[in-house]
């Protein structure tokens, strides 16, 4: 069995706020006192410190020297930006799967795929279940490209893009055919390599996304 270290308290606050942030109960704006925070949660000035500036590398956060920290605003314009940045990491994520699956990989991958696609047509699921099991397909194809920067940056993304989703949820519930869609294509052609309709699926689903959520925010 592998090693795996516990969440600092500093990992344990930062995602107990990326939550907050993500579903709305910290709204767009609002300051974040540290030492509120620190006095709340029974833990120290300086954990939520650490916390906080996880949360600004994850783009939940904007910390203005001598004003402390406060939840990043979130607009259309702001999600056109996010999602223009994210496109292009995606399609690199997507590239580099078609140059260096094999035969080996196929099935984390298809697992992947399967869940999301799964949950798309259970009329029972919830957001967060579509959510988590779209991310965990990035997650499987980082895990077979292997590169520890695009990883790295694709996660530091996640909270962002997540809270997109939960701030225009009924829009983008609206446009699960073709999210289900999107999976369904991608597959065959990662699997036949096809880097040039791979990256025309993702600009297209991302693209389809963003005006879902640009939609939402206006």
């Amino acid at each position: 069995m592998d090693f795996q270290a516990p969440n600092t308290l500093a990992e344990q606050i930062a995602s107990y706020l990326a939550e907050r942030i993500m579903t709305g109960q910290i709204q767009p704006g609002q300051r974040i006192q540290e030492a509120n925070l620190a006095t709340e949660l029974k833990v120290s000035r300086a954990s939520v410190k650490e916390a906080l500036y996880t949360l600004e590398r994850w783009h939940l956060v904007e910390i203005t020297p001598r004003k402390g920290a406060s939840a990043t605003q979130i607009n259309a314009e702001y999600a056109a930006e996010l999602y223009d940045v994210y496109m292009h990491l995606l399609i690199m994520l997507a590239t580099r799967l078609c140059e260096r699956w094999q035969e080996e990989d196929k099935p984390v991958v298809m697992e992947a795929v399967s869940k999301v696609v799964a949950q798309i047509q259970n009329n029972r699921a919830d957001l967060t279940a579509i959510v988590e099991t779209s991310f965990g397909v990035m997650e499987a194809c980082c895990e077979v490209v292997g590169n520890p920067y695009l990883t790295e940056s694709l996660s530091n993304f996640k909270p962002a893009v997540s809270r997109a989703y939960y701030l225009s949820a009924k829009r983008y519930q609206q446009g699960l055919a073709e999210t289900r869609r999107f999976f369904s294509e991608l597959q065959p052609a990662v699997l036949a390599r096809d880097t040039v309709k791979v990256r025309k699926l993702i600009e297209m689903f991302v693209e389809h996304q963003k005006q879902l959520i640009q939609q939402a925010l206006a």
